[in-house]
């Protein structure tokens, strides 16, 4: 029997054309971008950031700097760093094809959004301690231009993961702080938790990303370290975000109140703090927002500053949204909300997107569902690319790190994505060694190795012939069994558009990217 993917993904998230590209998602008439051109922004001055003299900071600074020096530097008014947590290269190209079979075209020819960007580079994704990275210290590489321990956030790599005391001295400044300290609209947006290792890394500074709650505080040294949650709401860089738009209540909410939209269901902390009634507290212009209904009533043009928590632990996927009970936005409609307010701010604005369910439904050799995540965060590029203006919007649009699944065999032109290999020969052509067929997509790691077979574990081959492997909770096969599908080691593509999408080229070390949009935007000094 197969594992269920609905068990399987609820605690997943609970524990952590033809050759034509489609038309973007409409945008606001008031922000189309023949109504927002402006002037190219002057360079701003930049600050040196604490961690400028670490070894990595300093290499990446000037291998930024050498192709600066080389090519000129365009200056950027706003910046948008789109991340699909887990999004490798085989991933885009099988969601490629997913998406143009999806629309009824040839998806071997079809382009995504992201693919059409103008400037490419591939990205070197390993940590200070780990040849494959987990998502915290790649995501403080794109933020804040170190490499550090995998596990920590916002900390340098002299701080060993779970001491609280380690992290003293080592922290460091990330864009988002700097471009609150420059008077820069800032936000953050992802379909995972808001407390998750991706946005996490624009505010926290932690030895354990998994202190998401006070109630996490355990395990090795906590000490006087604040949980990450707490750090968002009491972050003191600028007039703090204008928008955080994601999932993850729990972690905001006292395990005595009851969850606005799951029956029986409370939040996490222990320390008796309301933490989305202080952010409330924080003035008439602070609002919070838990479902549809309270993102259609939120005017995104006014001066409002939004805290949306969508769910209590990661947002729906995509394919599973429209049964949520209290209903949630999709990932493009955060976007747009996001770009809709932060360009209010006239001096310019920093926003990352995350697609962090990409991740997500790798971890559960389920292509179906990553596949679906990667095309709506493509949709959500291609709807920001009609709200800005690429001569002042830096746009860079890449991944974390990568994933095991593959993409095999010698299925014919056309052939289901999802499906099992069709070669269009004989049978012989379509069946492995063992006479059982076998799908396009697989992983190298994962659950489906082995499965219960009359309460004993079974390892060898499941026989697919009569199974529809195109239906949204299979489960791809897998090679070494495990609890959950591993990370991947492989490098992963940066796509780039507008002011300082000419530094983006070669293969780069991940920590060079935080360079690129830093130097752009001014927010950063030369070395």
């Amino acid at each position: 029997m197969r594992t269920s993917i609905a068990a399987l993904m609820t605690g997943l998230a609970l524990a952590a054309t033809a050759c034509t590209t489609p038309p973007p998602a409409e945008a606001p008439d008031t922000l189309a971008a023949t109504e927002t051109a402006t002037p190219p922004a002057p360079l701003r001055p930049g600050v040196v950031p604490k961690q400028a003299g670490d070894s990595y900071y300093v290499a990446a600074a000037a291998a930024v700097q050498a192709r600066i020096d080389q090519r000129g530097l365009k200056p950027a008014k706003n910046v948008i760093l789109f991340i699909g947590d887990g999004m490798s290269i085989p991933t885009v190209t099988a969601a490629r094809i997913y998406a143009g079979q999806k629309r009824g075209l040839d998806g071997e020819s079809y382009s995504l959004t992201m693919e059409t960007l103008p400037s490419m580079a591939l990205s070197k994704t390993y940590s200070h301690d780990y040849q494959v990275a987990d998502s915290a210290s790649t995501a403080t590489a794109m933020t804040a231009g170190v490499k550090v321990n995998s596990g920590t956030l916002g900390v340098l790599k002299e701080a060993n993961r779970n001491n609280c005391a380690a992290t003293e001295g080592n922290g460091t400044d990330s864009l988002f702080e700097l471009a609150e300290r420059e008077g820069l609209a800032t936000g953050i947006v992802s379909t995972a938790r808001i407390t998750h290792a991706t946005p996490a890394s624009t505010y926290s500074e932690t030895p354990n990303r998994d202190w998401e709650s006070d109630a996490d505080l355990k395990g090795g040294d906590a000490g006087d370290c604040k949980d990450i949650a707490r750090q968002l709401i009491e972050w003191s860089a600028g007039d703090g975000f204008e928008v955080v738009l994601g999932g993850g209540r729990s972690a905001f909410l006292t395990e005595a109140e009851a969850d606005p939209e799951e029956d029986g269901k409370t939040g996490s902390r222990k320390d008796g703090r309301d933490l989305t009634a202080e952010w409330v507290a924080k003035g008439p212009d602070h609002a919070y927002i838990t479902d549809q209904a309270g993102f259609d009533a939120t005017d995104f043009t006014s001066g409002v500053k939004v805290l949306g928590l969508f769910e209590r632990s990661h947002m729906q996927f995509e394919m599973d949204r429209a049964k949520d009970t209290g209903g949630e936005p999709s990932l493009v409609d955060l976007t747009k909300a996001a770009i809709t307010r932060l360009s209010q701010e006239p001096s310019g604005f920093v926003l990352m997107v995350e697609g962090g369910r990409i991740d997500h439904a790798h971890h559960g050799v389920n292509a179906a569902r990553a596949l679906d995540e990667t095309d709506e965060f493509d949709m959500a590029v291609a709807a920001a690319l009609q709200m800005t203006n690429n001569d002042d919007t830096l746009i860079i649009v890449t991944a974390d790190h990568s994933h095991t699944m593959t993409i095999s065999g010698y299925p014919q032109r056309g052939n289901p994505i999802l499906g099992k290999v069709n070669t269009g020969l004989d049978d012989d052509h379509m069946m492995a060694q063992d006479g059982k067929p076998y799908t396009t997509l697989s992983y190298a790691s994962g659950m489906t190795a082995c499965r219960m077979v009359e309460g004993e574990p079974d390892c060898t081959r499941e026989d697919l012939s009569d199974v529809d492997t195109t239906e949204p909770d299979f489960q791809q096969p897998s090679l070494v069994f495990m609890g959950s599908e591993t990370h991947g080691g492989d490098d992963v593509a940066i796509f780039a558009t507008g002011p300082g999408s000419e530094l983006v080229s070669g293969v780069m070390e991940q920590n060079e990217i935080f360079h690129v949009m830093g130097r752009a935007s001014g927010l950063v000094a030369a070395e």
